[in-house]
């Protein structure tokens, strides 16, 4: 028997070629390639934890330095106030980052191969974010810092826009693949993409004024204002 014989006794000799190609994308990108979702998001978040934590140290081994000096504990924190800011904004940074990757992870069934990549470029940013955070409070104001912690969010918000395009192209890697769930996605990718021209705005501005400086996050609420005004306006 020949080998188109034992392909059409097999069942798959009336794949379309549009069949075949995603099977050889699933097999190549879903299952040879990459991991659960579940696990990805499991790491992530521990990666993350890790280094939100990792923020507070710099004001711990400042308790041993004051009490060396005999200085009041009180010092500890009214004679350090750049540290203690750094770490409150770094604080709330990433606990935002955090809350919008949950957000579009939270129904990923399948991390390819890109996926995954795109996804550690995110974590890298997040682990880089504490040397920034500490180096805010050890030179305050300077411009090298500024720019050095608002390009290492940058970089964070683009990996996150780029895996918010994979989803939005591929929704069979999402749970409930449905009308509402891809309808999801695409407010997620329009969100990710507004963050991402607030973050240019606000480190534009930051460089351009610098009495602003970090202050120019702010306009990070605004997408998540803007988004939750035009659900709102929806229902």
């Amino acid at each position: 028997m020949g080998a188109e014989g034992v392909i059409e006794e097999t069942g798959t000799g009336g794949v379309g070629p549009a069949q075949s190609s995603v099977a050889a994308a699933d097999r190549g990108e879903g299952s040879g390639g990459g991991v659960s979702g579940e696990r990805l998001v499991l790491f992530t978040d521990a990666v993350t934890a890790i280094s939100i934590t990792l923020l507070i140290l710099p004001l711990v081994d400042l308790v041993p330095e004051v009490a060396s000096a005999h200085e009041r504990a009180s010092e500890v924190i009214t004679g350090h106030l750049d540290q203690v800011w750094s770490f409150l904004l770094s604080f709330v940074v990433i606990a935002n980052i955090w809350r919008e990757h949950h957000r579009a992870f939270s129904t990923v069934r399948t991390a390819t191969r890109s996926l995954t990549v795109w996804n550690m470029g995110w974590l890298l940013s997040v682990v880089v974010l504490p040397l920034p955070t500490e180096m805010i409070g050890a030179f305050g104001g300077d411009r090298f810092v500024a720019a050095f912690y608002y390009a290492v969010l940058l970089a964070g918000m683009v990996c996150r826009l780029a895996m918010l395009h994979i989803l939005k192209n591929n929704p069979g890697m999402v749970e409930a693949d449905g009308t509402e769930t891809r309808a999801r996605t695409a407010r997620l990718y329009s969100d990710s993409w507004i963050n991402v021209i607030a973050v240019v705005v606000a480190f534009a501005l930051a460089l351009a004024v610098p009495v602003l400086q970090y202050y120019t996050l702010l306009l990070l609420l605004v997408p998540g204002r803007l988004g939750f005004t035009g659900r709102r306006s929806t229902r």
